[in-house]
């Protein structure tokens, strides 16, 4: 059997790496998928059918199962694009939790944030660990 291999070429040190191509993540030329442009606590996300992904933690009711988004910046669905000012109008993205509210609540990083100041024992580390929501893309409304 013949594996067909892809040749990466980096240009510092000038060394090429044969990577197999069944290792990248390729899709097939005109392939296309319709994505959306979220905003949600303050940060914008993009999200496509079937996407895992973990937002600011917000206030949901503790036995919901689903949740919307309804500022909708972008949609694309591959031949059209539609671009709010600032959001689409009847747009909305519905995601849903893994089974409540409560179990999709996910802890991020430990970051150790610390005040250095250059006098003789004058610093202070502090623990922060920020909580999020995990929640799976289901449908793209447009």
């Amino acid at each position: 059997m013949v594996e067909k291999y892809l040749i990466i070429c980096f240009t510092k040190g000038g060394k090429n790496i044969k990577v197999p191509s069944f290792q990248l993540d390729i899709k097939p030329y005109g392939v296309l998928e319709m994505y959306a442009v979220i905003e949600q606590g303050g940060k914008q996300y993009k999200v496509t059918d079937g996407d895992c992904i973990e937002i600011e933690l917000t206030e949901v009711e503790a036995e919901a199962t689903n949740i919307e988004f309804d500022k909708v910046l972008f949609v694309s669905d591959g031949t059209d694009v539609k671009i709010g000012t600032p959001y689409l109008d009847g747009a909305k993205v519905i995601a849903s939790f893994k089974t409540t509210a409560e179990d999709a609540v996910v802890k991020g990083p430990k970051l150790y944030p610390m005040h250095f100041r250059r006098r003789k024992d004058s610093r202070r580390r502090i623990g922060h660990r920020q909580k999020y929501l995990q929640v799976t893309i289901d449908k793209i409304e447009a």
